[in-house]
């Protein structure tokens, strides 16, 4: 082999190795970008109308009822055993259960669909079926959203529709994963699942459940030090990278870059960041408190095949709600339609755990 075939073999691999980062690490052609700062700072979110397309398909809305009048009995006057709704009038509540029978369980999609799947058809008083008990519980959850988690989502509020889009369980949700010391993929795999590729962690090599710790429990976040030099932080790479995997999901789950939340020249500031990271702070608060204190506590309730591999329930993350978009259905403001799903409820015996 002479020089100009070890020159020409050089060249041609490094025209492969080119081509193979630009082919794994910017969308293919065409592309949108939108501008959040000042031109030259990297403030710029890139969209790419292929997966807006599919994010679109996503965020369908449902038909909106006729609104009922509030004239009518109370429905806890005309029916026994409603804990949560009864001071709804007797339309109102009829008009929310027919909702959420479309939300939630519609009889042409699901099979046991319709009024049965959450009521003994026979006694539509009785908590025999245990998706009644969840049912109230997550009624008591959408409306503890809407009355306390204003500075999250907004007036456009969410509800059971947000989640479930028509499933009777949410597509996207998540339980505790165990963690497996055995080799995957030729490589060995750590406690933290690393090694093992997750969706929630972009397909990277980023420990595989960022939830458990920051969605469900209170681990700090924050992994950057607010000083040049290293003095007083003491967070550790592992905990960066449990950091960077939860950010993977957040960037995912609403189809945004880094700089939704960040201010590209100053990641640790809050300050010059944009009004998206605090929202987003605001989130996970709301996502700890809806995971411990109204799904967590369903766990008595779930029969086996709902719960996960290590026994407890499937809870939220961002991924529920958002589906891809921005904001949820793109900020419809469905509860605008039914505003009894934000109503505060009064009577203490109403909150109490099923």
């Amino acid at each position: 082999m002479n020089s100009r075939q070890v020159v020409g073999i050089g060249v041609g691999a490094a025209f492969l190795v080119a081509a193979t980062v630009v082919l794994l690490t910017f969308e293919r052609p065409p592309v949108l970008t939108v501008q959040r700062g000042f031109r030259g700072t990297g403030m710029e979110l890139v969209y790419n109308p292929r997966m807006l397309e599919v994010q679109a398909a996503l965020q369908v809305l449902p038909e909106v009822l006729e609104p009922a009048d509030d004239e009518d009995p109370r429905a806890s006057e005309i029916y026994q055993n409603v804990q949560v709704l009864g001071n709804l009038s007797a339309g109102q509540f009829g008009r929310i259960m027919q909702a959420m029978t479309a939300w939630v369980s519609p009889e042409d999609k699901v099979e046991g669909g319709g009024c049965g799947y959450c009521h003994n058809l026979e006694n539509f008083a009785e908590d025999s079926v245990y998706t009644k008990v969840v049912a109230r519980r997550m009624l008591q959850m959408t409306q503890q959203i809407n009355a306390q988690y204003a500075n999250h989502v907004g007036v456009t509020g969410v509800t059971c529709y947000t989640c479930h889009r028509g499933n009777p369980v949410p597509q996207n949700v998540w339980s505790t994963q165990p963690a497996n010391t055995s080799w995957a993929g030729g490589f060995a795999e750590v406690a933290t699942g690393q090694n093992r590729p997750s969706r929630a962690a972009g397909l990277s090599s980023l420990p595989f459940d960022p939830f458990t710790p920051f969605l469900l429990d209170d681990q700090p976040i924050r992994i950057q030090g607010r000083t040049p030099l290293p003095s007083g932080n003491n967070q550790s790479t592992k905990q960066t990278e449990w950091t960077y995997a939860l950010m993977m999901h957040f960037s995912n789950s609403l189809g945004v870059g880094c700089v939704n939340c960040h201010n590209s020249q100053q990641f640790s500031s809050w300050e010059e960041s944009t009004p998206q990271r605090v929202t987003a702070w605001h989130g996970i608060g709301m996502l700890r408190d809806i995971n411990r204190n109204y799904i967590q506590t369903l766990q008595p309730v779930f029969p086996a095949h709902r719960l996960g591999p290590e026994g407890d329930p499937l809870k939220a993350n961002c991924t529920t709600c958002h589906q891809g978009a921005y904001k949820p259905l793109y900020g419809a403001p469905m509860l605008r339609d039914y505003p009894e799903l934000n109503r505060v409820t009064q009577n203490p015996t109403e909150m109490r755990a099923p």
